[in-house]
Order: C-alpha cells, then structure tokens, then sequence
C-alpha cells in the first residue's frame, strides 16, 4: 500500500485485486496535473501485469470526483486553453488506458460526481454506486463542452438524444435513476460501497483473464463496427482464447461439474 501521507492517489494490493483511491477528500477529489500524472502512473503497465486481475477505482472522502480543478482555471483565464490542453492531455491518456487493459475496472462511486468524475465513472467496466450518489454533467454551466470520452459513453449508454439532455440541461441524475437508465450496474448502501466493490472484483478476479479481456474488446467493438464485422471479431477471439490452458481448464471442469480454477 502506497504511503497516504501527502499522496494524491493510494494504491492497495489484496492478492490479484488492486485499490486505486483518488485522494484529495477536501476538495472532492477533483483533477490537477499531479492526481493526473498520479492516476496515469498507477494504471500503467497493469495491461502486462497478469498477476493483478482486477482493478477497483475509488475517491476518498465523501466524493468520487466532483471533475476538473476548476481554481487552476481562475488562476490564469488567459491561459485557459494552455491549462486545459495539460489536464485534458493526461486524463484522456489515463481513459484509454483503462479502455485498453484487459482486466476489468469497477468504479465504486459516492456522493455528488461531477464533470470529468462522469466520464471517469462511466468510462470503466463495471460502476457500482452508492445510495445518495449523484451525477451531473455540468460543462455548459461552465461555458464548455464535455471531455473525458463522456459524449462518447452517455451516447453509447443512453442514445443521442437523451445523452443530449444530460449534458445541456445540467440536471443531477440520482443512483436510482442511473441504475434504471443502464449507466450504473449496482446500488448500495453507502457504508457497504466497498465491500460490494471488493466482492466483485474477487468474483472477476476468478475468471479468465483472457477470456473477460477479448469480452471487453468485443462489447467496445459492437459499439461502431458493423454485425458481420463484429461476427468476425468474435470468431477470432473465440479460436484464440480456445487454444489456452484456460479454455482446456473450463471445459475439463464443465465435464467434471467443478468451478474453474483458472
């Protein structure tokens, strides 16, 4: 575990799960350069790292991630595109690399979720919520356009058409409302946010990693590609993933009627 003293991300290793906290409760956890370069560091290299199989992200404090830091903005206004250009530069590096590692991420979110902390959430594979967590997109109050992948996400969740509504109206959406609109999986109890997190992480951890990570490229595939493509797709990662010990493991428990041990 990483020393939380003056650390802006903390990192935790329980067996084949990794914690990353985002860790700047005071000010919800919003984004600067250093809890960017933070997060960039602690998620790369885990694509190679096969020992870790799962990976829950997670704010401290009473917010997930209330978005950008906006003082860096007022600071110097003129500078406003530079400032933007930095932080955008290195968010949207850590988005693909969450987007391409093969384990599967779970976000577990918390209290009010605003601007970049949206597109962060959303952006992983799985995003267990707690009760009174809210979200809200809140770019346009601001004079500007989402960032993060968010207008890719919420179209790809919601439609154009209501992802629209999200981002002009600025209207919070509550826990109960995104469970029912597909853009978060859980809803928990606040003090059993974690444990829910950590319990599927374990449960993922389990599984294939192969085979969960050509999973996660498919469903990212579907998204843009056509059906024959994605026909082609799935053929491919089928005949690869069906060469593995992994596979050979899964059928010989199937017929043994046991859990895999993969």
């Amino acid at each position: 575990m990483s020393d939380p003293a003056g650390e802006v991300v903390i990192t935790q290793r329980q067996g084949p799960v990794l914690t990353v906290t985002m860790n700047r409760p005071k000010v919800l956890n919003v984004l600067d350069e250093a809890m960017a370069d933070a997060l960039v560091a602690a998620f790369s290299g885990l694509a190679a790292d096969q020992t870790i199989r799962a990976v829950i992200l997670a704010g401290a404090g009473r917010s997930f991630m209330a978005g950008g830091d906006l003082a860096r903005f007022q600071a110097d206004l003129p500078g406003a595109p530079q400032t933007a250009t930095l932080l955008i530069d290195r968010f949207h590096t850590l988005m693909r690399l969450i987007k391409a590692m093969p384990q599967p991420v779970i976000a577990a979110v918390q209290g009010p979720v605003a601007g970049g902390g949206v597109g962060l959430a959303f952006a992983c594979d799985v995003v267990v919520a707690a009760e009174g967590a809210s979200f809200l997109s809140a770019y346009t109050k601001l004079g500007t356009s989402p960032d993060g992948g968010t207008t890719w996400t919420l179209t790809q969740l919601l439609g154009p058409r209501r992802a629209l509504e999200f981002v002009l109206l600025n209207e919070a959406v509550s826990a109960d409302t995104a469970l029912q609109l597909g853009l978060v999986n859980r809803v928990v109890p606040i003090g059993e946010l974690m444990e829910a997190a950590r319990a599927m992480a374990e449960k993922l951890a389990r599984g294939s990693m192969g085979a969960q990570g050509a999973s996660k490229t498919l469903v990212q595939a579907a998204t843009h590609g056509s059906f024959d493509a994605q026909l082609e797709l799935e053929k491919k990662a089928f005949v690869a993933n069906a060469g593995t010990a992994d596979f050979s493991e899964g059928i010989n428990a199937f017929f043994a009627r046991r859990p895999p041990e993969f």
